[in-house]
């Protein structure tokens, strides 16, 4: 493991500076794992949460909007798994030197987008296009 870059806590990417050197490299390796943490804790704090609203409840109506609660925290848990498994794909691509780069063109995604969505894969033109052929093999 390489030793722990110095990063200031003020720092941002530039446009101005080699795409993808080892400070933007660090930066988003760093904002991953951060985002990746809050995650683990929030969803500790659902399995918490399930725990114990697992009490039986006599009202049914009670029983209702509890149950409703319950399916709704799961959702919210299962898009917070596949959040996850995204967040590690990216630091995997950060490892293999593959970060920053559109899985379909190569070309590089702009540090604006990768600040908003580090877990970006796609340039957004190609995520448009993406989403434009999806759309249309959806609707036959």
């Amino acid at each position: 493991m390489k030793a722990e870059m110095f990063l200031p806590d003020d720092y941002r990417p530039a446009e101005d500076e080699p795409f993808m050197n080892e400070r933007q490299l660090e930066y988003f390796r760093r904002k991953l794992l951060v985002w990746k943490q809050e995650l683990l804790d929030q969803s500790a704090e659902t399995l918490d949460n399930l725990t114990e609203s697992a009490r039986n409840v006599p009202d049914l109506a009670d029983r209702a909007s509890e149950e409703t609660d319950r399916a709704l925290e799961l959702r919210t848990r299962d898009r917070q798994r596949k959040l996850i498994s995204k967040i590690d794909a990216a630091l995997r691509r950060i490892e293999n030197g593959e970060y920053g780069y559109c899985e379909m063109t190569g070309e590089p995604i702009s540090l604006k987008r990768l600040d908003a969505r580090p877990i970006a894969t796609m340039t957004l033109e190609a995520q448009e296009k993406h989403e434009r052929r999806e759309k249309v093999h959806r609707d036959d």
